[in-house]
């Protein structure tokens, strides 16, 4: 599967990137970047349900912080989708400073910016699926 269509914003020596899927009425996007891309957490959305988050153990024990880049990128977009939002993050940047941690707000507020306005230039028109109704089955 091929993405819809790529973000990216770089600031403090190191690049945080976004690749957006449609998959009918549903996004999934994946937020990677620094110098070792990987999985840290899985935020998804769903129309009329709260936001909820995944985060994995790192190789220290530790629990990924990337829930931080996806949760306000899910905030941000969820109003401009009717379907269902999962977002994928694992940004790490091998000995990331305090300036370079702080730049990801920025870098992740950036790409939210860029990803409603792309949301907004590009509607996305689902017709519904079609499903067996008064007792009908498959032929």
């Amino acid at each position: 599967m091929q993405a819809s269509h790529e973000f990216k914003s770089c600031l403090e020596n190191y690049q945080i990137s976004a690749s957006l899927f449609n998959i009918g009425n549903d996004y999934l996007i994946v937020i990677t970047g620094g110098d070792h891309p990987h999985i840290g957490s899985i935020t998804t959305k769903a129309a009329g349900q709260d936001l909820q988050t995944k985060r994995f153990p790192s190789h220290d024990g530790r629990f990924h912080q990337d829930y931080l880049l996806a949760e306000p990128l899910v905030k941000g977009i969820a109003s401009l989708i009717s379907g269902n939002i999962t977002v994928l993050a694992g940004v790490h940047v091998d000995g990331i400073t305090q300036k370079q941690i702080l730049a990801s707000q920025d870098m992740i507020t950036d790409i939210t910016q860029q990803i409603k306005i792309w949301l907004q230039h590009h509607p996305y028109q689902v017709t519904p699926p079609k499903y067996y109704r008064n007792g009908e089955k498959p032929k």
